[in-house]
């Protein structure tokens, strides 16, 4: 790695020392006590082969707030969408901007980009994780729990990206990771054996799952590139975040969603608009933490 900069590609890449600085450097720049700014400009390409609002958002708007300025390059209106490779795109854009970051599908095709690259890239998104997610994830519960050690969390639904990024986050935090999917939807078997953890159970019943739980965390039952299918949600009908499953937990339970939300699906309204609901701090916290992530990408904290 150029020790000029960092890349941000997944959680379990990254040390415990830098998880805990990019995450105080988020509560600091949320309670406006971060003098941190770029000094001179610095300028953040954005790639997006999938579509994006928070990140997108959250990013442009972070950066701007940290005196740096934004390119977005979607596949449709770049020479990307006319044949382009990205790895010749990178290598001009790492000549134009400071930092990039690659929202895609193929997270080899990430780790790729990383070699052409003369600038960090942070991963926005990939079909295996989203890294930057989580960190918002971890600052919101921060803010809601005096410590993380021994919390039960129990995820309810398709063992995605999200998902991914939850189990390589347990290399650095030592709560309860209870994971409950539909047959033929766990995590990648590869990133569990890797983490093959007692703080790590998998369920195929969620009403198991969620006993004790003190957040429940969930996602969309159909990700972006999938087609909708409706033997596929017949499946996770079970799985859906709802009063009953809530009541399971014999406890005062939060609720996480890294949206955008299927309501009626894997989330009922009341449960995503009710009182233990952190679904908005944690749509905010992106801002935060998305400022943090470029600050430690560029080694300014």
């Amino acid at each position: 790695m150029n020790n000029r900069f960092k890349h941000f590609l997944n959680l379990d890449e990254i040390s415990k020392n830098d998880i805990n600085l990019i995450l105080s450097e988020s509560h600091k720049i949320k309670k406006k006590s971060s003098d941190h700014t770029f000094k001179k400009k610095k300028i953040l390409a954005m790639i997006f082969e999938k579509p994006s609002t928070r990140t997108r958002v959250s990013f442009e708007v972070g950066m701007k707030q940290l005196n740096g300025d934004v390119v977005i390059l979607d596949h449709a209106d770049s020479q990307l969408g006319r044949g382009e490779s990205l790895e010749d795109t990178i290598k001009v854009l790492s000549k134009y901007v400071d930092i990039i970051l690659y929202r895609g599908s193929c997270e080899e095709k990430m780790y790729d980009l990383k070699n052409f690259s003369t600038v960090p890239i942070i991963n926005g998104l990939t079909d295996q994780s989203h890294p930057c997610q989580i960190i918002a994830d971890i600052l919101t519960l921060q803010e809601n729990f005096p410590t993380l050690d021994n919390l039960n969390i129990s995820w309810v639904g398709d063992g995605n990206n999200v998902c991914n990024s939850w189990i390589h986050s347990c290399k650095h935090f030592n709560f309860n990771l209870n994971i409950a999917c539909p047959e033929n939807s766990f995590p990648d078997q590869k990133i569990l054996k890797k983490y093959k953890s007692s703080k790590i159970n998998i369920f195929k019943d969620p009403y198991e799952a969620v006993k004790g739980a003190d957040v429940i965390v969930t996602d969309t039952w159909v990700s972006m590139g999938m087609k909708d299918d409706p033997d596929r949600i017949k499946k996770f009908k079970k799985f859906q975040v709802n009063k009953k499953l809530l009541e399971k937990t014999s406890k005062e339970t939060f609720f996480l969603h890294c949206l955008p939300a299927h309501r009626g699906f894997e989330v009922t309204n009341e449960i995503i608009d009710g009182k233990n609901s952190l679904v908005w701090s944690e749509a905010e916290n992106r801002l935060y933490a998305h400022q943090a992530i470029l600050l430690w990408c560029l080694n300014k904290i």
